[in-house]
């Protein structure tokens, strides 16, 4: 599993026009190359009356899955920069759908690749981006006494405070970097003078705002 990644938040749209032609973006997350298609294909169903329908994706751990597809438009000006703007801004798991209504006004080869490039950067801005950090869940055990200070320095350091147990003693789940669990237990253990008994938890992925 990668330590961090980048991708979208969810899903977006976007539209633009270029020289009177409507260009709109469509954006999600997808996990597997079945759901980019099938998200490509709602777009298509949705938008079945447009000129075209130019599509890419990127999918796995290191890229394993990418596809683009110009649906008409001259080879290699829009399903190729829309996959280009997705490998630039690293991110993965990610559709991109880029619907065209032609305005009348040819672009040429130079001009399509600027649209599709450009709108695929302005969705990808509003939809949002996200970073996907791996993180452990390391469960603290300690008597209530320390619960104060234990929740106090928890809030004020970088550690992510997961949830507090209030069981016959406090149980505390902290979100640590899978590489800094050791630096991590030291500096509880230091905190609460050796009082704290601490487990490994399971590894999930949290998501921040870039």
């Amino acid at each position: 599993m990668l330590s961090s990644y980048y991708t979208v938040k969810g899903y977006g749209e976007h539209e633009l026009n270029i020289q009177k032609s409507r260009f709109i973006a469509y954006i999600s997350r997808v996990n597997t190359e079945e759901e980019a298609q099938s998200f490509i294909q709602q777009i298509k169903k949705m938008h079945h009356s447009a000129n075209h329908n130019c599509s890419a994706y990127l999918i796995g751990e290191n890229d394993q899955i990418q596809k683009a597809n110009d649906d008409g438009e001259p080879s290699g000006t829009a399903g190729v920069p829309i996959l280009e703007v997705l490998k630039k801004k690293r991110l993965k798991d990610t559709v991109v759908v880029v619907t065209r209504y032609f305005g009348g006004i040819k672009l040429g080869a130079g001009g399509l690749i600027r649209a599709y490039g450009k709108s695929t950067s302005e969705g990808l801005q509003a939809t949002g981006i996200v970073e996907r950090k791996l993180m452990r869940i390391i469960h603290t055990t300690i008597d209530y006494t320390w619960l104060g200070k234990v929740e106090n320095e928890l809030r004020s350091s970088k550690y992510e405070l997961k949830d507090i147990h209030y069981l016959d003693d406090v149980k505390v789940d902290t979100y640590v970097e899978e590489a800094e669990t050791e630096a991590f237990m030291d500096w509880m253990t230091e905190l609460t003078n050796g009082k704290s008994k601490m487990t490994m938890g399971d590894t999930v992925y949290l998501e921040h705002d870039i």
